[in-house]
C-alpha cells in the first residue's frame, strides 16, 4: 500500500475532475440500481392487474408487525409509496409510464458513466504526465556515476512503459474500487428490500473467492516484475543495435543480433503468456464459485415462490437481476487485486528513480557566482568510484591562474578524465577539495559553477535538430548574426552553407549526417557561442584526419584565447604551447613542467609518451 500511496499524491492537483467524476459514480451506481429495480413493477403490470399488485402489497404491510418508524418500516413505507405512483391509473398509462422511467434511467446510467470515465482519463493522464515529467526531469539531478552502473535502455523503459502501467493503477482505484463497491450497495440493498433470507444467502460466494483471488494476486505480481524486466532489456537491445548499427553491419552481425534479439522477444512472450495464464485463471474461478452459489440461490427461492408464497414470482425475478447484476462488479473486484499487484510493481521501478537521492547538489549554504577571477586550485584531491574503495586519483595537487593553458597527459587509465570531470561537478572528490577562486565549488550553486564552463570531447553530442539549434543549445530566438559569426570562428559556416537547408538542416540523431570533424566544429561553435572563461578539451582531435585536425585545431586555437584552458591531450599540439603539463600515472602526478622542460627528461613518461605519439608535430 505505501507505493498506492506514493501515487495518490500525484492525484491531488486534479481533486476538481477526481470528485466530479466520483459525484458521477454514485450517480451511475444509483441509475443503473433503478433500471434493475424498475423490472418488478414491469413484470407486474405486464403479468398481472395492476390494482391486485396494489391490494397484494397493502395487505403485506398492513400485515406486517415491524413498526413504522423502524429502518425496515421505513423503506417499506418508501417501497409502497413507489408503487402508489407506478400504479396509479389505467394498466396503459402504468406500462406507458413505466417505459419511461426505464428509458430515464438507462439514459442517464450511460451519461453519467461517460461523464464519469472522461473525468477520470483527465486524472489518469494528467498523474502519468507528472510522474513521467518529474522521473525525466529527475534524471538530470543524477550525477554522472548513477548512469554508469544503469543501461540506457532499462531507464528508458522505466519512463516510457512502466509509467504507462500505472495508468492501471489510477483508473483501478478511483472507477473499479468506487464504482463496483456503490454498484454493489445499491444491488444488495435491493436485494435486501425484497427478501433479506436469499440475499445473505447468496453472498456467501465473496470470503469464498477472496481467498483464492489474494493467492493469484501475490503471484502475479511476482511474475509482473519480471515481465518489466524483460521488457527493459528488450529496449536495451534494441537501443545498443540502432546506435551501433553501423558496427553490426561492419562485422556482418545480422545474424547475430537478429537472433539475440528473437531469444530475448521469445523470453518475454513466455513470461507475458504465463503472466496472463495466472492473471486470467481468477475470473472463472470466481465466475464458478458464483454459479454454484446462483444455483443454490434459484432452487432456495423458487422454494420460497412456489410454496411458502413469501415472495411474488415478479419479485423473485428482480431479485435474481440484482443478483446476477453483482457477478460483474464483483467480478471486476477479483481482478482489481491482480490489476493493483501489476501496477505496483511498475511503480515500484519508477519510484527507485525518483527516490535515488541525488548525491552532487547544491548545499543550503551554496554561493552564486557569476564569473571567475583568478585561479582553480586543486587541493591534495582524491577520488574512487561509489562502488569501489580503489582510487582513481591519489593526492593531486596543482594550480592555474586565469588565462593559463594547462594540458594533462598521461596513459589510458591513469586519471586524466576524472581529474578535468571533477571540476565541473561531474563527480565529487572524496577527499581534498577544489577552489574556485578560493571557494569551494561544492559551496557554489551548481548551475553557476557549470555556467562558467564549456566542454569539448572526443565523442560530440548533438541532437535531432536543425544546425543552428546545435549551436546556440539551450537558447531560443538566438541572434543569427551571433549563431553564424560562433560558426565563422569554428570553421563550420563554410560546409554549413553546403547543407541542404544551410543553418535549418537537421542533422540526424546525434549528427550523424556528417563527419567527424564537422561535429567536433559544431560543437566548438557551441561552445563559442556560450562564451565561457574556463574551457575543458578532452581528446577533441583524437579521433580525426589529419585535414578535419587542422581545421578543427585552428577552432580550438580561436576558442582558447583569453580563456583558462583544460587540454586531455592525445594528438593536440598545443601541449606544446601549454603554459603546464602535468603527467599522470596510476592517479598521481609524476611529472609537471613546459614542453621543453619535460622533453628533456629522457627518462621521465612524458619523453617517452612523446616519442610514440607526438613524433609527427
Amino acid at each position: 500500500m505505501e507505493t498506492y500511496f506514493k501515487i495518490l499524491n500525484y492525484v491531488k492537483p486534479f481533486w476538481k475532475h477526481l470528485s466530479l467524476s466520483i459525484i458521477c459514480t454514485i450517480i451511475y451506481a444509483l441509475l443503473n440500481g433503478a433500471s434493475i429495480y424498475l423490472t418488478i413493477p414491469l413484470l407486474d403490470a405486464l403479468f398481472q392487474d395492476s390494482k391486485f399488485a396494489n391490494s397484494q402489497q397493502e395487505k403485506v404491510i398492513e400485515e406486517s408487525s415491524i413498526p413504522s418508524n423502524s429502518i425496515t418500516g421505513y423503506f417499506d413505507n418508501l417501497k409502497q409509496s413507489f408503487q402508489d405512483f407506478i400504479f396509479d391509473g389505467e394498466p396503459s398509462k402504468v406500462l406507458l409510464r413505466i417505459c419511461i422511467l426505464i428509458f430515464l434511467a438507462f439514459f442517464g446510467k450511460n451519461l453519467f458513466a461517460y461523464l464519469q470515465a472522461f473525468f477520470l482519463a483527465y486524472v489518469e493522464q494528467g498523474v502519468i504526465k507528472s510522474i513521467r515529467d518529474q522521473a525525466y526531469i529527475h534524471l538530470h539531478k543524477l550525477p554522472m556515476g548513477f548512469f554508469k552502473g544503469e543501461k540506457t535502455g532499462n531507464l528508458i523503459s522505466r519512463i516510457l512503459n512502466d509509467v504507462y502501467v500505472i495508468q492501471t493503477s489510477v483508473s483501478t482505484i478511483f472507477f473499479n474500487l468506487i464504482r463496483e463497491p456503490l454498484t454493489i450497495v445499491v444491488f444488495l440493498g435491493i436485494a435486501l428490500s425484497i427478501t433479506w433470507k436469499l440475499t445473505l444467502f447468496s453472498i456467501i460466494v465473496i470470503p469464498a473467492s477472496s481467498i483464492v483471488i489474494a493467492k493469484i494476486g501475490e503471484i502475479l505480481r511476482k511474475q509482473s516484475t519480471f515481465l518489466q524486466e524483460k521488457m527493459s532489456e528488450l529496449t536495451t537491445i534494441l537501443h545498443e543495435t540502432i546506435s551501433g548499427v553501423k558496427i553490426v553491419k561492419a562485422f556482418g552481425m545480422e545474424k547475430y543480433e537478429n537472433d539475440k534479439f528473437k531469444k530475448q522477444t521469445d523470453s518475454l512472450r513466455r513470461q507475458a503468456l504465463k503472466m496472463v495464464r495466472i492473471r486470467n485463471v481468477s475470473s472463472p474461478v470466481t465466475e464458478l464459485l458464483s454459479v454454484m452459489v446462483g444455483a443454490a440461490m434459484i432452487y432456495y427461492g423458487g422454494h420460497l415462490v412456489l410454496e411458502e408464497g413469501a415472495l411474488k414470482a415478479s419479485e423473485f425475478l428482480g431479485f435474481l437481476f440484482a443478483i446476477f447484476s453483482l457477478m460483474t462488479p464483483i467480478k471486476e473486484l477479483s481482478n482489481i487485486n491482480n490489476r493493483i499487484q501489476e501496477s505496483s510493481a511498475a511503480a515500484d521501478r519508477v519510484f527507485e528513480i525518483l527516490e535515488t537521492e541525488p548525491k552532487i547538489k547544491d548545499t543550503e549554504d551554496s554561493v552564486s557566482v557569476d564569473d571567475f577571477n583568478a585561479k582553480v586550485e586543486y587541493k591534495d584531491v582524491r577520488f574512487h568510484y561509489d562502488d569501489s574503495d580503489e582510487l582513481v586519483l591519489k593526492g593531486i595537487n596543482f594550480t592555474v591562474n586565469k588565462g593559463e593553458i594547462i594540458a594533462f597527459v598521461g596513459s589510458s587509465g591513469a586519471g586524466k578524465t576524472t581529474v578535468v570531470d571533477l571540476l565541473p561537478r561531474f563527480f565529487d572528490v572524496a577527499n581534498g577539495e577544489i577552489l574556485l577562486d578560493g571557494i569551494n565549488i561544492k559551496q557554489i550553486k551548481l548551475n553557476d559553477l557549470r555556467k562558467l564552463m564549456g566542454i569539448v570531447t572526443q565523442e560530440v553530442v548533438l541532437f535531432n535538430e536543425p544546425v543552428k539549434n546545435n549551436i546556440a543549445y539551450g537558447f531560443s530566438n538566438y541572434p543569427e548574426e551571433e549563431i553564424i559569426g560562433a560558426a565563422k570562428a569554428a570553421n563550420a559556416h563554410e560546409f554549413i552553407l553546403e547543407l541542404p537547408n544551410g543553418y535549418d538542416t537537421i542533422i540526424g540523431e546525434r549528427g550523424t549526417k556528417l563527419s567527424g570533424g564537422q561535429r567536433q566544429r559544431i560543437s566548438i561553435a557551441r561552445a563559442l557561442l556560450k562564451n565561457p572563461p574556463i574551457m575543458i578539451f578532452d581528446e577533441a582531435t583524437s579521433s580525426l584526419d589529419n585535414e578535419s585536425e587542422q581545421l578543427v585545431q585552428e577552432a580550438i586555437e580561436r576558442l582558447m584565447k583569453d580563456r583558462t584552458t583544460f587540454v586531455i591531450a592525445h594528438r593536440l599540439s598545443t601541449i606544446r604551447n601549454a603554459n603546464r603539463i602535468i603527467v599522470l600515472d596510476q592517479g598521481k602526478i609524476i611529472q609537471e613542467g613546459t614542453h621543453d622542460e619535460l622533453i628533456k627528461e629522457s627518462n621521465g613518461l612524458y619523453s617517452k609518451l612523446y616519442e610514440m605519439q607526438f613524433r609527427d608535430f
